[in-house]
């Protein structure tokens, strides 16, 4: 068969008659099956479900807490221009030969003495035995903490990173020497500030003179290894000794914690609430879509508002660095170390699978457990929850976070306040406030909460986690 007439036979099948309704034109007579509006940030929440809910009347917790000495054991901030970093003046005041000292053109110049250091990875910034005559303010890297086994083998006793310092009790006291050996585990800048310019400004500025000195005669608190005032307690004796009197003190200001809200102004036009409800209610969809977006934001800032926040909260001494950058079975342990009868972790997706990895590459396999039908995984036979608003920095670290629950166990509770008026679900409302001149129906969507943590080993953070690192 010649090209010519195929062509003509493909013609005419084109032009042949319709025989039967053609299925563009069927639908317009045919009902439509339809989703709901779908929405792609609603995520698993697991914070919200796990967290153990307090109720709180008037809007405002307060944690009541057994007496602490505070050690000025916070972070320093720096500034950075170009190669050059300087520390934040103010932020000297978290040292604790320098805590509570205000004079800000003192600490001023006390911040242009600090003299910057780089240091390479593996080399030697300071060593244990030998005398210390500065402190040292990391502004970026992370430094091993090295000192000798019970066997006389090297060991790292811990890891600093950004916003640490060490050598700080070389500024008030003379013959102080290192406990332990400073070695540069990465690429490192360190601010360095000698006793002998903070002595000379002190001859100069009467101030400062009068704080050291007073720093240097204060007596040290009884305290226990947590920092609490100690409470006296004989035991063991025999006979007639005399029993020891003490007594309990308490935090003269204790934290409160104010509910936070987050709220939205949700608008549908009378028509659409009015002529588009079958099959679904156009208002009660928008108003679910809504309450999910609110929800969101709520974890959100469970894990990340700077006043309540998990991270922001978590006591210093309760932040880890992983000896190896990546999530290892072995920094998993020493956040569960850091305190008793942890509940859970939580981790970015990422952080779980770097952590999966370093797994696979040991050969473990980590136990699952079932929680409200859905398999997670478990270290230790501590559940593992993904939690996507756990941030991941521009150089990919993130943190995890390891945690006890509860006001029986003194562990991390979330706050909020049930019963309000035209209430949805707990602690959320949704209030009609009205039709305006353009026939728009307005509600206000409102939700509170806020989170506490109870005493400060209740909450633990793996910090500068790697979750790009593949072998």
């Amino acid at each position: 068969m010649s090209v010519g007439s195929v062509g003509d036979e493909v013609r005419a099948e084109r032009q042949a008659p319709q025989q039967s309704l053609g299925t563009a034109a069927a639908r317009n007579l045919a009902t439509t099956t339809k989703s709901a509006p779908q929405m792609q940030e609603i995520s698993s929440r697991w914070l919200l479900r796990m967290l153990p809910w307090v109720e709180v009347q008037g809007g405002t917790y307060r944690v009541n807490r057994r007496l602490s000495y505070s050690v000025g054991d916070g972070r320093v901030t720096f500034v950075q221009t170009g190669g050059s970093v300087a520390v934040i003046p103010a932020e000297l005041g978290e040292l604790p030969a320098l805590r509570g000292y205000e004079d800000v053109d003192a600490l001023t110049e006390l911040a242009s003495r600090c003299r910057q250091r780089e240091y390479a990875a593996g080399e030697i910034i300071a060593v244990a035995g030998e005398p210390t005559d500065r402190v040292h303010l990391l502004a970026h890297g992370r430094i091993e903490q090295v000192g000798e086994g019970p066997y006389g083998d090297e060991t790292v006793l811990g890891v600093l990173a950004d916003g640490a310092y060490f050598g700080d009790s070389s500024l008030v006291r003379e013959g102080v020497t290192w406990e332990w050996t400073a070695r540069a585990a990465t690429a490192c800048t360190v601010l360095e500030l000698t006793r002998d310019d903070v002595r000379n400004l002190a001859d100069r500025a009467e101030s400062l003179a009068a704080h050291l000195a007073a720093e240097a005669a204060r007596p040290a608190h009884r305290t226990n290894k947590y920092g609490e005032a100690a409470i006296d307690v004989s035991a063991g004796h025999v006979g007639e000794a005399v029993v020891p009197h003490t007594y309990v003190d308490y935090e003269a200001s204790p934290r409160e914690y104010e509910l936070s809200v987050a709220q939205t102004v949700l608008k549908v036009h009378s028509r659409v609430a009015d002529l588009y409800n079958k099959p679904m209610n156009q208002t009660e969809q928008q108003l679910r879509l809504t309450v999910e977006a609110l929800r969101e934001r709520q974890e959100h800032e469970l894990v990340n508002n700077k006043e309540f926040g998990l991270l922001a909260n978590c006591d210093y001494g309760q932040r880890i660095q992983p000896h190896d950058g990546v999530p290892s079975p072995d920094d998993m342990d020493e956040l569960l170390t850091r305190r008793r009868g942890s509940k859970l972790f939580l981790a970015h997706p990422r952080a779980i699978a770097a952590f999966g990895r370093e797994l696979n590459r040991r050969g473990l396999v980590p136990e699952t457990i079932d929680v409200n039908g859905n398999r997670i995984p478990t270290w230790r036979g501590v559940p593992i929850f993904p939690c996507n608003k756990i941030p991941i920095s521009d150089a990919r670290t993130t943190s995890i976070i390891c945690m006890r629950t509860g006001e029986a166990d003194q562990g991390v509770i979330g706050l909020h306040q049930t019963g309000l008026p035209d209430e949805i679900e707990p602690s959320l409302s949704v209030r009609f406030m009205g039709i305006d001149e353009q026939a728009i129906i307005s509600y206000l969507v409102t939700a509170y909460y806020s989170a506490a943590v109870l005493v400060p080993d209740a909450l633990g953070v793996l910090e500068n986690v790697e979750v790009s690192r593949w072998h």
